[in-house]
């Protein structure tokens, strides 16, 4: 009866596990009728949560079907029986991360999500700043943001911008264009500026006149080249105004099989292809990131496609910059994505660490960033490619060289971007590095 007891005060004390909360009561009842029955330690309890957690997330059988599956073969009265179950469903865990991740083909993933209010914010915070996820550990281009707005209803599954702003909630300057004014940039420095980092650029359109205002901010700053990121297709304010010369609109692009399954609310890839092509018939610059490149059943193929779609539908002088990035990490953020508990297969990849952050094994990396550079090759001197938040081993892996410093990474974007902006005519581009 003693044991008893202390398994039940065990459980007690463990069920205030955040992770063992955010599941559904079916598969929390499953891991204390476990837990109580097979007297499992605190920290057998917690390994058992965190792999339950992210089978529910991949949509794969629960724990309590994994648990029966991995123990009827063995005789409970093994001293080792706990530990070899575990180790059993930890490895099955394992090879689903370590294989490249299944997609099914379906129709774009109906998410439940509340509706997400919009409010006005118009205190102290500044808007313009470094990018958050700029490193020393990285080879890094030294942008620049401004954001107008915090929060995203766009719904990507890997997005950590969604824990970063807890109330749901998302939060547009009001007086924009005053913050913007107020900025003390350096007549004599170049600015690459983006405003796609803690909102989608476009999502909003000109909510509160935050597109206008960014607008007339790179008309006053001729020394920026001004950059909206977007996964929409809400171009049309940008067809109805005069375009300042600094500025350009950038989309992020993956096959349509991923988006489908992990960005849930995003414009089609037909839809943001077609957004770029009709801005370009109206001579403003596009750019377009590969970010995340992501390692699953079919990519070769899949980004393959996309690519020679893309080199069809566009020339090279209508795009001022191509980048290349992936999934990665802060270790919070995968708490946080677990803890939201959305259907995703976005953490089924193997985990390591990368210049502080987690993100796939660097053999990984050079695969996939290897195969889409050489996709590219017909433009490689014709548009300026570089990778985000990417350490100089990928680069020179890859591209045979990399910058001595952030600082000729930066000037040469720029230069790069604001030939493309001021000519028409075709433009080779020299890499200082």
């Amino acid at each position: 009866m003693k044991a008893k007891i202390n398994i039940n005060t065990r459980f007690d004390s463990f069920q205030k596990y955040s992770l063992y909360q955010s599941l559904d009561r079916e598969s929390r009842n499953e891991i204390k009728d476990i837990g109580i029955e097979y007297k499992l330690t605190f920290q057998e309890l917690k390994q058992l949560t965190d792999m339950a957690v992210d089978f529910k997330m991949w949509e794969e059988p629960g724990i309590g079907i994994q648990w029966k599956l991995y123990s009827k073969s063995l005789n409970q009265s093994n001293k080792i029986f706990n530990k070899t179950v575990l180790k059993s469903i930890k490895n099955h865990w394992q090879t689903l991360k370590e294989d490249e991740t299944k997609y099914e083909t379906k129709s774009k993933r109906n998410y439940k999500s509340t509706v997400r209010k919009i409010k006005e914010i118009n205190g102290e915070n500044e808007v313009f700043g470094m990018c958050p996820v700029a490193s020393e550990k990285t080879v890094c281009c030294n942008l620049r943001t401004i954001d107008v707005a915090q929060g995203c209803g766009l719904g990507c599954s890997y997005c950590s911008i969604q824990t970063f702003y807890e109330d749901g909630a998302i939060a547009v300057e009001k007086n924009l264009e005053d913050k913007l004014a107020s900025i003390k940039l350096d007549p004599n420095k170049n600015y690459h500026i983006g405003s796609g980092q803690s909102s989608d650029s476009l999502a909003l359109g000109n909510k509160n006149g935050i597109l206008d205002a960014q607008l007339d901010f790179a008309s006053n700053n001729p020394n920026i080249i001004l950059e909206f990121k977007t996964k929409s297709k809400n171009i049309n304010h940008f067809l109805n105004v005069k375009m300042p010369n600094n500025v350009f609109i950038s989309w992020s692009l993956n096959p349509q099989l991923f988006i489908d399954n992990e960005e849930a609310r995003t414009a089609s890839l037909k839809q943001r292809l077609k957004s770029a092509r009709t801005l370009s018939d109206k001579g403003i610059l596009v750019g377009f990131h590969f970010h995340p490149l992501v390692h699953y059943q079919g990519w070769e193929k899949d980004y393959k496609k996309l690519i020679g779609n893309l080199m069809d539908m566009f020339s090279p002088n209508e795009i001022g910059l191509i980048s290349f990035g992936t999934l990665t990490f802060i270790k919070p953020a995968i708490k946080s994505l677990r803890q939201i508990g959305t259907k995703s297969k976005i953490l089924q990849i193997p985990f390591e660490e990368a210049a502080g952050k987690i993100s796939y094994p660097m053999e990984t990396k050079k695969k996939i960033f290897s195969e889409v550079w050489d996709s590219f090759t017909p433009w490689h001197d014709k548009v300026f490619f570089y990778f985000c938040m990417e350490d100089k081993e990928l680069w020179n892996h890859v591209f045979g060289k990399c910058y001595k410093s952030n600082d000729d990474f930066e000037t040469d974007l720029f230069d790069s971007v604001k030939r493309k902006l001021e000519l028409n005519d075709p433009i080779k581009i020299n890499k200082t590095f």
